[in-house]
């Protein structure tokens, strides 16, 4: 099991979950987030922005699905401009779902949501 980490930028969180929900990938957290990457901010005419407004989704997918949901989300995340975004992936050590008290021991059930 990895976890996948996607800031992107926060007009094409639509399109990327609908791209991942096209490969049935369904569960996932999507928290709102401000940052920089490497750029140092954002040239708005005369104004510099040092911290911009971000979403970071966070899913957890079967090592099977890993390169398949990067590729959804980097096609759909794509605008070609600094900015577009990262992915970063993790392993999954364990897993404790809250209502029943399994434990699945490297991952989550497929489709689980972090």
């Amino acid at each position: 099991m990895k976890m996948l980490r996607a800031i992107i930028r926060s007009e094409r969180d639509t399109k990327v979950i609908q791209a991942l929900e096209d490969i049935g990938i369904l569960a996932l957290t999507k928290i709102p987030v401000t940052g920089r990457g490497r750029q140092g901010g954002v040239d708005a005419g005369m104004l510099r922005y040092a911290e911009v407004a971000k979403v970071m989704l966070m899913l957890v997918v079967e090592d099977r699905q890993v390169d398949s949901a990067v590729t959804a989300i980097a096609h759909a995340a794509y605008t070609g401009f600094p900015g577009d975004g990262r992915i970063f992936v993790s392993d999954i050590e364990k897993a404790v779902r809250l209502r029943t008290g399994e434990i699945d021991e490297g991952g989550a059930s497929e489709g689980d949501s972090p």
